[in-house]
């Protein structure tokens, strides 16, 4: 892997952990919470948005490691938005809502680079067109990953309210959650099916793109 293509990955993750946060910040600021807009999160601005070993340290070893040979691995994630749910008779519907709003916010920036990508390659920018379609698996990893049931992950959320698991028990969970993804991906079952997974969600916006190529051919 070249220098160049390892800086593109990384731009790209960057870009879609700020969204992923930027989502969670803007949909409870919307339903009311005061806590992201105090604590500054209600911003694309990336700073307010990276966590030093999710968003810097682990995906830049990641990516040099990929230099030794073999495919790029790349996982990282941003500082959690931290909500206070103020309102206890919607404060499971707001916390689902605003968990929501990450990964939609992912799915939703997976289909502008395919716009993107699809008219950029019409016209003959292929650099550019390559960097959106890295942009969309970066986006798609970070749905999927994040929409799987380990707390602290996106997906973890859902899970806890549909089973009616209490803070303490989720918060006990969590102090694992990294060690438990950590392991899994490690099985290689376990990640291949998340690479099918990954790999199929991307699919659908290239498709995307390819029509649009088509349409402007």
């Amino acid at each position: 892997m070249y220098i160049k293509e390892g800086g593109l990955f990384y731009i790209a993750l960057l870009i879609a952990v700020t969204m992923h946060e930027f989502g969670h910040a803007y949909a409870a600021d919307k339903l009311g919470d005061p806590l992201p807009r105090l604590e500054g999160r209600v911003t694309l601005n990336p700073i307010a948005h990276m966590d030093f070993l999710g968003t810097f340290l682990l995906p830049v070893i990641m990516i040099a490691l990929s230099f030794s040979g073999g495919g790029l691995i790349l996982f990282g994630w941003g500082k959690p938005v931290r909500v206070s749910l103020p309102n206890p008779k919607t404060r499971a519907r707001d916390d689902m809502l605003s968990t929501a709003a990450g990964p939609a916010a992912n799915l939703v920036l997976a289909l502008i680079f395919a716009l993107i990508a699809g008219v950029l390659a019409s016209f003959g920018f292929s650099s550019a067109a390559y960097f959106c379609a890295t942009a969309i698996l970066v986006n798609c990893m970070l749905f999927i990953i994040n929409m799987l049931p380990i707390p602290p992950l996106d997906g973890s959320h859902f899970l806890k309210h549909l089973t009616g698991m209490s803070e303490v028990t989720y918060a006990r969970l969590a102090q694992w959650g990294i060690v438990i993804f950590l392991v899994l991906i490690n099985i290689s079952a376990f990640s291949s099916i998340l690479d099918f997974l990954i790999k199929a969600l991307a699919s659908v916006f290239l498709r995307v793109s390819n029509l649009i190529v088509s349409f402007l051919a």
